[in-house]
């Protein structure tokens, strides 16, 4: 692989993008979970759920904050490496990122501080509103990055014109510059991809966060320390967890049936069939892509037919249907579907086998699966990346995914050599999409430079996240209501706190007035 610019510049996105990756489905499944809690306080009014959701607030908080301060860099790279990209995208991806600033970023930003900070400045009733409107807000940010993201995968909505410069056509080396223009906001917004994707991609968070805090919690039981608070947190994330597993498999079943109408070479990549034919299900396998074939395949057979037409005699594209040059790099996209496939798997047997011996009431009695809990959710962090990976690398060449076409029938059209026809002029090759004035040094440069950076920044999470789980949940002080004994008992201590103070003001500085430590004074003791 030659590292040009356009390599590079891949390089440096998928590095970055998949750092800042690590952040957001956590926090949009703990936000989840902190609404669960919550809502269990107020429900039951025991206060160990208020214990429970203040010091995972703490979590929340910490992996929010790193999470907005990686994502800041992509931003930038859009205009620095992508500047054609930009451009032929930026009339779509205005839309829908003005569209995350007004419905995402203003209720995350409004209502974060008291989530945060609020716990003993508002009521219960009003801190879950807070901490439900920063969780919707997770969550709407989710959608509207994703219906620009699904654009790229399925384009709709637009139409291509030609843009000018000082009144006159542009044209870049002989060719015409062309841009994406929204002509109908709502298909953009409900493009062919945008709900499957954003559904299985809210699942993938939500599994996240829940394995996630059940693996801090099954690492407290296993310590045999706030075991009361462990379980109640481990019991509500595993609800969690077990639901949106089994629901992963059914969203992944309509986004496989998605992709194999909109995109079949990725299809065929992801499960490295190279010729057309009914087809099998990939287990396992190593696609080779100069001898056409896969290797050491295990597969079910007709089961990937079935599951794209429900007829295992019918057909399915193959890679043979397709211009080489349009093919899919196949390898990573081939092994990163498969394992996050496995994974997901694992964590439906997982979750079922835990549930089941939770309602047994023998759940944290066994020890070695709360040490498998413990280590879950590298697998979690795992499956969303790899989801990701195999999502954008099989998507290639393509930056902007041209649509396919289909006759009246529905059937897909090709050529006269039989290979599948796109409408090129609404697609936009990967190394197309590069800054014309940016060279690969100064890309390099930026990925080391880069690349220091967020291993200080992960660093840095893994130390304070490491410090708050060492240091644990505090128990919630519930605040006493005030009685008129109570008003007049606090004042007569207030004279004798002040009284203290300047006795031991005049003590320590020979009456000089001088600042004291109020924390030094008798008064202290409140």
């Amino acid at each position: 692989m030659s590292l040009d610019v356009v390599t590079l510049s891949r390089i440096q996105f998928a590095l970055t993008i998949m750092f800042h990756y690590l952040f957001p489905p956590l926090t949009i499944g703990m936000g989840v979970v902190l609404v669960y809690l919550e809502g269990m306080y107020l429900w039951k009014k025991e206060p160990i759920y208020e214990t429970a959701a203040r010091f995972w607030t703490q979590l929340y908080a910490l992996t929010f904050a790193i999470g907005v301060a990686t994502g800041i860099v992509m931003e930038f790279e859009f205009g620095t490496n992508w500047a054609a990209y930009s451009r032929f995208v930026g009339d779509v991806f205005g839309s829908a990122l003005a569209a995350e600033g007004i419905f995402a970023f203003f209720l995350e930003s409004g209502f974060l501080a008291i989530l945060v900070f609020g716990w003993d400045k508002v009521g219960p009733r009003f801190h879950f509103v807070a901490t439900l409107f920063v969780s919707l807000g997770s969550i709407f940010s989710a959608l509207w990055i994703l219906v620009a993201n699904s654009w790229q995968q399925t384009p709709a909505g637009h139409r291509i014109v030609q843009m000018t410069r000082d009144g006159k056509p542009w044209f870049v080396e002989g060719r015409p510059v062309l841009r994406a223009e929204v002509v109908d906001f709502w298909a953009v917004v409900f493009n062919p991809s945008t709900l499957n994707r954003l559904t299985h991609t809210l699942m993938g968070a939500f599994i996240l966060g829940a394995f996630f805090i059940m693996s801090i919690s099954a690492y407290y039981l296993l310590r045999r320390r706030h075991e009361d608070f462990a379980r109640r947190s481990f019991t509500g994330a595993l609800l969690f967890a077990t639901v949106f597993s089994l629901a992963q498999l059914v969203s992944g079943d309509f986004n496989a049936r998605m992709v194999a109408h909109q995109q079949p070479a990725k299809l065929a990549a992801l499960e490295g069939l190279f010729e057309t034919a009914p087809a099998d299900l990939s287990i396992f396998g190593i696609p080779d892509e100069k001898a056409g074939r896969t290797r050491l395949r295990l597969a079910i057979p007709g089961l990937l037919s079935f599951l794209v037409h429900g007829d295992t005699t019918r057909p399915v594209l193959g890679l043979d249907r397709f211009e080489r040059r349009d093919w899919p790099p196949l390898v990573v996209p081939f092994a990163s579907y498969h394992i996050m496939v496995g994974i997901g798997m694992f964590f439906i047997i997982l979750t079922l086998y835990a549930s089941f011996e939770r309602w047994r009431g023998k759940l944290f009695d066994k020890r070695w699966l709360l040490k498998v809990f413990v280590a879950s959710v590298v697998l979690a962090m795992a499956a969303n990346q790899l989801g990701w990976v195999a999502a954008e690398v099989g998507r290639q060449p393509w930056a902007v995914h041209p649509r396919v076409e289909r006759d009246a029938a529905g059937e897909v059209v090709t050529d006269a050599a039989g290979h599948v026809h796109y409408r090129l002029e609404e697609g936009l090759r990967t190394s197309d999409s590069i800054s014309e004035s940016v060279g690969s040094a100064e890309v390099l440069a930026s990925i080391v430079m880069f690349g220091l950076i967020y291993l200080l920044l992960g660093a840095l999470w893994l130390f304070v996240l490491n410090h708050k789980i060492q240091k644990g949940p505090q128990p919630a002080v519930l605040p006493q209501a005030t009685t008129a004994r109570g008003a007049l008992e606090a004042a007569a201590e207030r004279v004798e706190h002040e009284a203290s103070l300047t006795e031991a003001k005049d003590e320590a500085n020979g009456g000089t007035g001088a600042v004291h430590d109020p924390e030094a004074g008798p008064w202290t003791s409140r």
